[in-house]
């Protein structure tokens, strides 16, 4: 990267659209907040365009044998890797991220696309008995069509691979929407459906920041899958512009996961999880630790080690594989958790660590602050009413795991949870009833591609990973077929 301004145009029906004739969108670096690259900014008849041209690609790709499918699914994946330094560089210029980080997210798109790749081989549907001789039942299991795919800013590569390989295995056409604050890594990964040689019209990408064109997209009857990460508040927006044509839906939204602390643990390797699970990605992650609820039994003790690790997360550049830490993606998120923080310390919470930006001129301009922890947190304070998506924790003492236990579940949202003890009662309770998609338990944030991501509650429909992400993917087609004479 240097301080040339790149263009990067947005891809349709195998074509690059002409970037002189249309708007472009501005990306900002975070590290600066200088504008670094432009993408293409689609108009409505681009959007219509695009639709047509997936909804005319559709059935010939969905009547591909699955591994021929499969095979252009492995040959973008291959192209991927031979470029792995090229996207992570692009994640950090574009997300803010570590080079580190974006090294273990290109790793992680090429494995949701060769799992997916590897998943076509295996849909499988059913026979069951029939009532009657020379009858036959039998349930397929087909796509659903053109699917768009919604992609968040936290990460930006990754939820292409996790979104458009399920959707291409399983027969679907995908369109691409990034983020607006990261539209550069969506552009360059075209490139490489491109290269990889797929018919024309299964891949599109369309960028825009226009709220009405992104609509047309949405809310149009040739759209039959719309799979989003996002808020809460996208989510529901989903549910309203997909309502009239009864859209499918696979929504992975906000999430406010609860880090709880009993007072059998160990606390040294507890206060590393919640501070690995915390600062990851500069706090933007759903499944991130949101808030931390320990029993006032340790608390101090735990706190104290606390503020002590996180001390040792480092902040700077994030191409130099000693720092932990970026900046945040967006201005207007930072300066919401900032506020957060402050309406919080008015409201009696104590600031131990953080606050603000890191000191050095180096921090002067771009999107940066400190990792930062609160104390004498109550129940409803503006730090755990909120999604943070930022890196701030606030620690909430609870009079032990029940209490959390009935503090989480009074929530809206049931995205993730973080457990640590050693009482495996609690474990079996957690399980059974706490109620969240994903728990962590004596666990650290992580995610395996054989896993399940789906949130509970306001926090989505549907999930993605796994064998039940694919699932997700495809409708069922029951057949009943007489053979009798």
């Amino acid at each position: 990267m240097n301080d040339t301004i790149q263009h990067y145009p947005c891809y349709i029906n195998g074509e690059w659209l002409d970037s002189e004739i249309r708007e472009r969108i501005e990306v900002q670096n975070p590290v600066n907040n200088r504008v670094y690259a432009t993408v293409t900014a689609c108009n409505e008849s681009d959007v219509q365009y695009a639709l047509e041209t997936s909804e005319k690609a559709q059935l010939s790709w969905q009547l591909l044998p699955a591994q021929t499918r499969a095979n252009y699914i492995y040959a973008i994946a291959d192209r991927l890797r031979d470029e792995k330094e090229h996207f992570a560089k692009l994640l950090v210029f574009e997300q803010g991220k570590t080079y580190t980080e974006a090294l273990f997210e290109v790793d992680d798109t090429i494995r949701y696309m060769t799992y997916a790749a590897e998943a076509a081989r295996r849909i499988e549907g059913s026979i069951f008995p029939s009532e009657l001789p020379n009858e036959h039942l039998a349930i397929h299991k087909v796509p659903y069509g053109v699917m768009v795919a919604l992609c968040a800013f936290n990460y930006p590569l990754a939820l292409i691979g996790r979104k458009l390989g399920p959707g291409l295995a399983t027969g679907n056409t995908v369109i691409i929407k990034p983020h607006d604050l990261t539209p550069t890594t969506a552009s360059g990964f075209c490139r490489l459906v491109h290269d990889a040689g797929l018919p024309k019209g299964v891949v599109n990408m369309v960028a825009t920041k226009d709220v009405g064109t992104a609509a047309k997209l949405i809310e149009s009857p040739i759209t039959k899958l719309i799979s989003l990460t996002g808020s809460t508040n996208a989510g529901r927006a989903m549910y309203r512009a997909a309502a009239q044509n009864i859209t499918g839906l696979i929504l992975e939204l906000g999430g406010k996961a609860p880090f709880i602390v009993c007072d059998d643990v160990d606390i040294d390797k507890a206060v590393e999880a919640a501070v690995i699970s915390r600062y990851a990605n500069c706090g933007q992650v759903c499944i991130c630790n949101e808030m931390v609820m320990v029993d006032e039994k340790i608390a101090d003790e735990f706190t104290d080690k606390l503020i002590q690790r996180t001390k040792k997360v480092t902040v700077g550049d994030p191409m130099d594989v000693a720092i932990n830490m970026g900046p945040n993606v967006s201005t207007t998120g930072l300066d919401r958790a900032a506020e957060l923080v402050k309406e919080n310390v008015a409201k009696g919470a104590e600031l131990v660590l953080g606050g603000d930006r890191p000191e050095g001129d180096y921090f002067g301009q771009g999107n940066w602050y400190a990792p930062t922890i609160l104390t004498n947190v109550k129940d409803g304070d503006p730090t755990v009413q909120s999604e943070l998506f930022a890196p701030v924790m606030p620690v909430m003492k609870v009079s032990g795991f029940e209490e959390a236990l009935a503090l989480t579940n009074k929530r809206e949202e049931g995205l993730s949870a973080y457990l640590y003890t050693n009482n495996y009662k609690r474990h079996f309770k957690a399980i059974n009833e706490l109620q969240m998609g994903t728990i962590f338990i004596n666990k650290h944030i992580t995610g395996y591609i054989q896993g399940y991501h789906s949130g509970h509650k306001t926090s989505g429909v549907a999930g993605e990973d796994g064998i039940y992400g694919i699932e997700a993917h495809m409708q069922k087609r029951t057949i009943y077929m007489d053979y009798s004479d």
